[in-house]
């Protein structure tokens, strides 16, 4: 029997190469704010939750209003100066669809902001894919907390134990290890697979497990 009936997908460095514009946009949205962070500093912490970035580098409170604005400046300036940068990954397309011919239910799990998602799926070549119930409802808190792969569960008609999401960061694979639910790690959002310890399996990406599908743990 095959080990996973669903699939959850990261969007951001799992499906486009889109983490190190993220962390440019974030770096120009402490500059407009009079602070200056270095961009390798704010490179470590993509993939957490913006929330959890201001926290971290400003001490400001995850639900506070001028978070929430800061949070809101930063995805208006990736969309403004940033997003052109951003590719897909070799493969995305491919993998996406290989996944449901094999059956797989396919879910996004991703805390993306409203105005990225739909660019950001379209810029992978998937968004013709993954129609609107493949879009879960926003979670309610960012990861690594679990609440982004609970809301994708919703999506799905499987057992948890029956689920894996694939992701590129750590904090994917923390939030999976709080579901309990399996991650797959891609290198391609710039961790190593060291970074990515508690995955179950570790590619260096979409094209990376089509050429090996037969011995991955997608089979």
């Amino acid at each position: 029997m095959r080990r996973y009936e669903a699939v959850l997908l990261d969007i951001d460095g799992t499906l486009v190469d889109s983490n190190d514009a993220h962390a440019e946009a974030w770096v120009e949205t402490f500059d407009k704010h009079g602070v200056e962070v270095a961009f390798p500093r704010v490179r470590r912490m993509i993939g957490m939750g913006g929330d959890r970035v201001i926290e971290e580098i400003l001490g400001l409170a995850r639900d506070s209003r001028a978070s929430k604005k800061m949070q809101d400046q930063c995805a208006e300036l990736f969309m403004k100066h940033w997003i052109r940068r951003v590719k897909p990954l070799n493969g995305t397309r491919d993998f996406v669809l290989r996944l449901q011919h094999a059956g797989y239910e396919v879910v996004l799990a991703s805390a993306a902001h409203a105005d990225a998602l739909q660019a950001l799926l379209t810029i992978g070549r998937v968004e013709d894919l993954l129609g609107e119930h493949a879009r879960p409802p926003k979670p309610g808190a960012s990861k690594p907390d679990p609440a982004t792969i609970e809301a994708a569960l919703t999506r799905v008609d499987a057992d948890r134990s029956r689920v894996v999401m694939v992701g590129d960061t750590p904090y994917d694979v923390q939030a999976g290890r709080a579901a309990r639910v399996d991650v797959i790690g891609f290198t391609t959002g710039g961790y190593s697979v060291e970074a990515l310890a508690g995955a179950v399996a570790v590619y260096d990406g979409p094209a990376d497990v089509l050429t090996r599908w037969d011995d991955s743990v997608l089979a």
